[in-house]
């Protein structure tokens, strides 16, 4: 069991065997006896090998073992399978701490996901995705108004949204499902990278529910793809909010405006250009020109302005606060979830500020 944790972290931190070695005193072929259970690492081994790999040691002793599912990346060529690999365990390694939480819990604090009653069992257009997503917001009782936090929104039906430290550009979005080793508990999963703006991260999870909730509906016809695109931009965006927020049919706009959608609805301003012409505000010609005027000023790349928050997931975190305190589990425990020293979360624990524990 610690042979392959090692070998997890390893992967996840992208260092090579020789590399491991290097950080922590020893040979590329001790670390490959530990990661293959022929020899044992000592306590100080240990420690320089999670310093290492940005893990606590405590990682290595976890229980608890997690299948990552049929992983499903979206992506571009340049993301290899070593990166896919690499990503899936730093992607394990978050969920295994949220499935030890959850099953601390007498009864799971969260409910079962499953897709909304009444969505169509088949869809034949990209119009009909609307359609469904429409359905979507209206079982979610989301009204017209804009997602303040998507993650709050999908953790909240019992998916498990993770943030990773992910910088690799062609990574673009993952779905799994996370199996528990029994085989008694799975849980939906939807992976971003922390290192995006917010509407991005936002337009990406969206994306990753279209998958989850477009698979097996869509006719052989229509590229999952783009019905996930359509998906998601509709999720964010309603159709009859594009129309009230623009009017129902516009031959321009201005860049400040489509700026401040950006900034109320957590979508690009490239996103609401793409609903402007889905939703026929403006017409295709309309939306070439000023796509190329848009794209004329380098947007494409980089959008002006101030950014969209970042998608933060809260969830786990008062998770663990309400687990400690039904004593479900210790303070250690939490801490140890938590991924913060005990003295750090000791002060966290009083709201009191880290700053104040540096200086003791």
């Amino acid at each position: 069991m610690i042979g392959q944790r090692i070998r997890q972290a390893r992967l996840a931190a992208g260092l090579t065997l020789d590399a491991m070695g290097s950080a922590v005193g020893l040979t590329h072929t001790a670390i490959q006896k530990y990661e293959k259970g022929l020899m044992t690492p000592s306590s100080g081994h240990l420690l320089r090998m999670a310093q290492a790999c940005g893990v606590r040691t405590e990682y290595f002793f976890r229980s608890n073992q997690v299948e990552l599912r049929q992983p499903e990346f979206r992506k571009r060529a340049t993301f290899g399978k070593q990166a896919q690999e690499a990503l899936t365990f730093k992607v394990l390694e978050l969920i295994e701490r949220r499935v030890e939480l959850l099953g601390a819990f007498p009864d799971s604090p969260l409910p079962t996901f499953a897709p909304p009653a009444g969505l169509p069992a088949r869809l034949a257009s990209l119009d009909e995705v609307e359609t469904c997503a429409d359905r979507v917001r209206a079982a979610w009782q989301l009204g017209l108004n804009p997602i303040a936090d998507v993650t709050d929104t999908l953790e909240a039906r019992g998916l498990l949204v993770i943030v990773v430290d992910e910088d690799h550009p062609g990574f673009s979005g993952l779905t799994a499902t996370a199996q528990t080793d029994d085989g008694r508990r799975t849980y939906p999963v939807v992976a971003v990278s922390s290192r995006w703006p917010g509407d991005r991260q936002r337009f990406t999870l969206a994306h990753e529910l279209g998958h989850l909730l477009l698979d097996g509906r869509l006719s052989a016809d229509l590229d999952e793809e783009k019905a996930c695109d359509r998906f998601a931009g509709a999720f964010l965006a309603p159709r009859d909010a594009v129309v009230q927020m623009m009017g129902r049919k516009r031959h321009a706009f201005e860049w400040q405006e489509l700026y401040a959608l950006k900034l109320e609805f957590g979508l690009s301003m490239a996103g609401w250009l793409q609903r402007a012409r889905q939703c026929d505000v403006i017409t295709e010609t309309t939306h070439e020109v000023l796509w190329r005027r848009f794209s004329g000023k380098g947007w494409r790349k980089q959008e002006p302005g101030e950014a969209v928050a970042n998608e933060q997931p809260r969830l786990f975190d008062q998770l663990v606060y309400r687990a400690l305190g039904e004593r479900y589990i210790s303070e250690s425990k939490a801490a140890e979830l938590l991924g913060i020293p005990l003295m750090r979360f000791h002060k966290a624990r009083q709201l009191e500020s880290v700053d104040a524990a540096a200086d003791q």
